[in-house]
């Protein structure tokens, strides 16, 4: 069922806690409609009247549709082919036939089923009208577009429903990979989970009214005076809108900047539940304002959601945290967040990955090399990632001067690579690097394992020639195939290539996916093309692996790189002239502390031999064969593996036989 829902896709932040038991959902029933009792004893229900400013919104945003609506009216309809994508062409006009209207004349259940619309490959409102010829794909929820769309339209009314209730000014309402948000300026005060049942109850009153999302591209000078009351919006406007229109929407009372397109209306949304609140900052920036986030999840069908709830239960019981304290893995300590305890069974694990991982650089001729962790600022200036990353990076003086820690490794190995004169014979060049990193996340984004300030990765950059891109990339591609082989996971694999905004010369780019693409076909494996999505300093492939409870995780990575080379002026002599080399950035784990967050869910804790910290125990019958029962850990742990003895006078074998089993000791011995 959760394949057919597509829900394995939606479910990869699972670090998404359910803030609600079923004992408070029958709780929220037996209360007042869109009430919630605060702990002050006040009741939080919605504001009556509404704040000034949304019907001053509604007025301007009236009087302007009225004015959209009379010259789109005016406009002469012009026939115009739509090609649907089996090639069928159906025939329409311009500014009167609307997606909507295509798909009720192939089928009304299809009409009902379709979630938003492709035109000429970009997504439409199913309501707006086609402006000319044009190709036609009717999207329905198991489409990641369409999620997406669906959504930010559930974004849309929790922020209504956050309007009515608090009257805040609402910042940011994005949808994300399983579900969406919206943040609030609140003036000081803060959200309480204790009020999700007052927004569901407020947002289920939505639902039933089934509020057309309407579109309205508007003057900036007009939306400057809709958004007045709001200095979040007023900076938006100001700051990223370069445009003299910008697009606003509106469904009920909420009237909201955004790009669109979204639903036809709120009742399409059919299952809807807040989970969790969370403070952050303005834009990410600490020395912002501070903001309160309400996350939430939505479906077209409320089998769905009780789908998603389960899923959620099963993953709770896997995550990694919990796991972790119940085996005596890691810890966290508030007197270094961020940064990760490995308790000796922990450490078993990580160091039994990071040997596992090393052997196979070793074996595909990788040379293990280690660099400082503090470099001048000049060198991550030369690099550009100072303009671009320094507030995500540990900086500070010393005798005057401006260093920082290291969060990646490539300027470090650049620098390596130009400590002296290199010949086209030496290429390729392969170097693994597992030392520390450090990036400077904000309090609030730190979670588990899965985002932490000090990890690290096995984190490898290979200098080649352009002759060589693929030959490298078939053997990376072969390599990670045997590592996430071993792990049990499986995996898919993307060809980004060059956006909008690249550097670098056209036909260097297009040589480069040439290769690229030509290495995947050989590799044999299933790939799909990701346009425009490459990185501005190259074409890069990326891989999306599964895990046990099929939730995708990007963790690998292969790119490659035609700007370092340039900003540290490296060079080759190729026996005729000096070039510049190549370099391809890729990991196979990734950060090594997100890999184990990731196996130990997978896993559920329960840890195949090799990776195990619990591997053996001894369980002798009786107290008289304790010393014996040492003597055999003893040798098992000098052939070794990790073996115990429990020697517990105050417990009977089968107790110890249980726990043993409880604690996921791989072999139990007995005598």
């Amino acid at each position: 069922m959760l394949k057919k829902l597509g829900l394995f896709r939606i479910a990869k932040q699972l670090n998404i806690s359910f803030s609600r038991t079923m004992s408070m959902a029958s709780k929220s029933k037996n209360k007042d409609k869109g009430a919630d009792s605060l702990k002050d004893g006040t009741v939080l229900k919605e504001l009556s009247p509404w704040p000034e400013y949304i019907n001053d919104r509604i007025k301007l945003w009236d009087r302007l549709k009225a004015e959209y609506d009379a010259d789109v009216a005016a406009k002469t309809p012009e026939s115009i082919n739509i090609t649907l994508p089996d090639g069928k062409v159906v025939e329409g006009q311009s500014w009167r036939t609307t997606p909507y209207k295509v798909a009720a004349g192939i089928s009304q259940g299809l009409a009902d089923a379709t979630i938003i619309a492709k035109v000429n490959g970009a997504v439409w409102d199913l309501d707006r009208p086609l402006e000319g010829h044009c190709s036609l794909a009717l999207l329905k929820f198991d489409d990641e577009d369409a999620q997406q769309v669906f959504w930010h339209s559930s974004a849309h009314m929790l922020g209504e429903a956050m309007e009515r209730v608090y009257g805040g000014c609402l910042c940011y309402g994005p949808p994300i990979e399983s579900g969406f948000y919206y943040d609030m300026f609140y003036d000081g005060k803060s959200v309480s989970s204790e009020d999700f049942s007052c927004l569901d109850s407020v947002v289920k009153g939505i639902m039933k009214e089934k509020q057309p999302f309407e579109r309205l591209e508007m003057r900036k000078e007009d939306l400057l005076e809709m958004f007045k009351y709001n200095p979040f919006k007023l900076r938006i406007l100001q700051e990223k809108v370069t445009t003299p229109t910008t697009t606003a929407y509106r469904c009920g009372p909420l009237i909201d900047l955004c790009r669109g397109p979204h639903v036809r209306h709120t009742g399409k949304v059919k299952a809807f539940v807040v989970t969790k609140n969370s403070s952050t900052y303005w834009e990410g920036k600490a020395e912002a304002e501070s903001l309160q986030r309400i996350y939430g999840i939505s479906f077209p069908d409320a089998k769905q959601l009780k789908e998603w709830q389960k899923f959620q239960e099963e993953a709770a019981k896997r995550d990694h945290r919990k796991i972790g304290r119940e085996q005596e893995l890691f810890f966290f300590h508030e007197l270094s967040p961020g940064s990760c305890f490995f308790l000796p069974r922990g450490a078993h694990i990580y160091n039994t990955v990071m040997n596992f991982i090393k052997a196979e650089y070793w074996e595909r001729g990788f040379q293990e090399v280690i660099t400082p962790n503090i470099y001048n600022s000049k060198l991550w200036e030369m690099s550009g990632h100072w303009q671009h990353y320094s507030e995500h990076m540990f900086s500070f003086e010393v005798e005057k001067e401006r260093f920082a820690l290291k969060p990646m490794n490539c300027p470090g190995h650049c620098l390596m690579f130009d400590h002296r004169p290199r010949s086209w014979r030496e290429l390729p060049i392969r170097m693994a690097d597992f030392g520390v990193l450090h990036r400077n996340e904000l309090s609030g984004a730190l979670s588990g394992l899965t985002r932490v300030r000090r990890f690290q990765q096995d984190d490898g950059h290979i200098f080649c020639t352009q002759d060589q891109i693929k030959e490298e990339i078939r053997g990376c591609l072969n390599f990670l195939k045997k590592v996430y082989a071993t792990f049990g996971y499986s995996f898919t694999l993307f060809l980004s290539t060059r956006p909008d905004k690249y550097l670098g010369e056209v036909h260097v780019w297009e040589d480069a996916e040439k290769q690229l693409e030509e290495s995947l076909d050989a590799f044999g494996w299933p790939w799909k093309l990701n346009p425009g999505d490459g990185a501005f300093y190259g074409p890069k492939i990326d891989i999306t692996i599964m895990d046990a409870l099929k939730r995708p995780h990007q963790c690998a990575t292969i790119q490659l790189d035609f700007q370092l080379p340039e900003r540290f002026n490296l060079q080759y002599d190729s026996g005729e002239e000096k070039k510049r080399p190549v370099i391809i950035h890729r990991a196979i784990l990734g950060s090594v502390e997100r890999m184990i967050a990731i196996l130990t869910e997978s896993y559920g804790g329960k840890w195949p031999f090799w990776l195990s910290p619990r591997q053996s125990i001894v369980v002798p019958v009786g107290p008289q064969f304790d010393e014996y029962a040492q003597t055999v850990a003893k040798q098992v742990h000098d052939a070794g593996f990790l073996c115990e003895a429990d020697l517990d006078l105050g417990t009977t074998m089968n107790k110890k036989i249980r726990n043993a089993q409880l604690a996921q000791y791989n072999f139990i011995f007995g005598r």
